[in-house]
């Protein structure tokens, strides 16, 4: 059996975790051979492949990054793409697919199922915003990536007398603003879930300057002020017509500082969420799921990706693990506010 091995979509720690376990396991239980798919699908769009195997992923563990590269290729939104899809799988006598990515990546594997690939999908967002699982791998080194950039910066917010806006990544979901918001003892946190009102933040503001602290705001970067628009640097979109989101940390410093009188700065932690080495948790859940998934390449049991619940690795359809995202409920946000 030939099993092929794409990673798609934005860049994740324990990506390589992922490629590690499904290759070792596929190689010295199953006597699978593989080749990896290089960017995603557009490295199945132009059969662009890379040896994958035992050698290839020795040491990777620790890596952040994926060996195999990413992208933001849509088969779909090419002339053509799915039947150069189906000829790449034909000419290089792959028989089953690995797929590991997020809400993107697993809706092409989706449809790609429909249409009798063998697929099996592995989910991978640091948002966390995939609602089939109860965890994602990439999402608990982005939080503890922002909870440090944040506890760094009360000290220089609290040295200099400034109120500090910190935007983080989560376009739909605010996971991670929730958890490092609450984590680092922030003054507010915002999310997309919950347009958030302009004037009450500058009243927490003008309250925490008045005691003599210095407030910092955690602002997700989908979050939008109620009665308003997102707020947007760049209106172009990738290939799955996502605008690429960030600007809203920079507005909202700027309306703190021309409302209050307050010096203000804004701090976009970015792509330094996905960088470096994933955490423990981790790497341990993502060499799980691609244990799982190469299990159930060897079961034939395709269409489907492997989640999280509670403690167990489960398998769910693909079509439910692209069917909704998982959003922060009023409940739980509730809770951060009232710390």
């Amino acid at each position: 059996m030939r099993v092929g091995v794409l990673t798609g979509g934005g860049d994740c720690p324990g990506l390589n975790a992922v490629i590690r376990a499904v290759v070792r396991r596929g190689v010295q239980t199953y006597g699978v051979g593989f080749v990896g798919f290089r960017d995603g699908w557009r490295g199945v769009l132009d059969d662009q492949t890379m040896v994958l195997g035992v050698d290839q992923v020795q040491g990777i563990l620790p890596l952040g990054g994926t060996i195999l590269g990413s992208s933001r290729t849509n088969p779909f939104a090419v002339d053509g793409g799915v039947e150069r899809v189906t000829a790449t799988l034909r000419a290089e006598g792959v028989d089953a697919l690995v797929a590991i990515g997020g809400e993107d990546t697993l809706g092409v594997a989706t449809r790609l199922a429909e249409d009798g690939v063998a697929v099996v999908g592995v989910p991978k967002t640091i948002d966390n915003d995939l609602s089939a699982t109860d965890f994602t791998f990439g999402f608990d080194t982005a939080v503890e990536i922002a909870t440090e950039a944040i506890d760094r910066l009360h000290t220089t917010a609290q040295s200099h007398h400034r109120a500090l806006v910190v935007e983080v990544m989560g376009r739909h979901a605010g996971w991670i603003a929730l958890h490092a918001g609450m984590a680092s003892g922030a003054a507010l946190t915002l999310i997309p879930e919950q347009p958030f009102d302009l004037d009450r933040v500058i009243q927490v503001v003008d309250d925490r300057v008045s005691g003599g602290r210095a407030p910092i705001i955690v602002v997700a970067e989908g979050a939008e002020p109620a009665g308003g628009e997102m707020v947007l640097k760049d209106a172009s979109t990738d290939s799955f017509g996502h605008v690429r989101l960030s600007g809203v940390g920079e507005w909202l410093a700027a309306e703190i500082e021309r409302q209050t009188g307050v010096e203000a700065r804004s701090t976009v932690l970015g792509h330094v969420q996905r960088g470096g080495t994933p955490t423990a948790f981790d790497r341990w859940l993502a060499t799980r799921f691609g244990l799982h998934a190469i299990d159930a390449v060897h079961d034939g049991d395709f269409g489907v990706m492997v989640a999280l619940r509670g403690t167990q690795i489960v398998r769910v359809p693909l079509a439910e693990a692209t069917g909704a995202l998982k959003t922060v409920t009023p409940e739980l946000y509730a809770e951060v506010l009232g710390q």
